[in-house]
């Protein structure tokens, strides 16, 4: 049996996160998904702070990180947690709709460990998000001791 991985999905349009939410629940994999809205409140769940104070310890398997967020845009949240010794393994994979070069080279330059650009169609997204939460939460092995802090 597949032990659930949780997955960080930090994403501000809803209707976007519905998508992606939908798309994950297809794969059946049972992981569980937290979303966060913006990116100050990812890093309150990553710091197990704020509204995440009482949250299980341990980071998740991975984090789906939009680009484009209010509070902190997703390569201040990157910067972030590549800083920190506690986070600087997480797998973060940006999940965006842009596909500038400038958007891209910043991503990786700031440690990204891979850049998606969402697809138009509905069929096609859920395919991509079907690839990419198998890979990370079922193929993928961890860091040793990265699941847990």
């Amino acid at each position: 049996m597949i032990k659930p991985r949780r997955i960080l999905l930090v994403e501000d349009d809803s209707m976007e996160a519905e998508l992606t939410l939908a798309a994950l629940e297809e794969c059946d994999l049972a992981s569980e998904v937290v979303v966060a809205r913006d990116g100050e409140e990812a890093l309150d769940y990553l710091h197990c702070r704020n509204g995440f104070a009482g949250r299980e310890i341990g980071n998740p398997a991975v984090m789906l990180l939009d680009l484009k967020l209010p509070k902190l845009d997703g390569i201040e949240v990157l910067q972030h947690i590549r800083s920190n010794e506690n986070l600087k393994l997480l797998p973060v994979v940006v999940l965006t709709s842009s596909n500038h070069e400038r958007d891209v080279t910043a991503s990786y330059e700031h440690g990204v460990n891979a850049y998606v650009v969402k697809p138009v169609d509905f069929g096609e997204f859920v395919k991509v998000i079907k690839q990419l939460a198998i890979f990370w939460t079922v193929n993928n092995e961890p860091p040793p001791g990265s699941l847990k802090r």
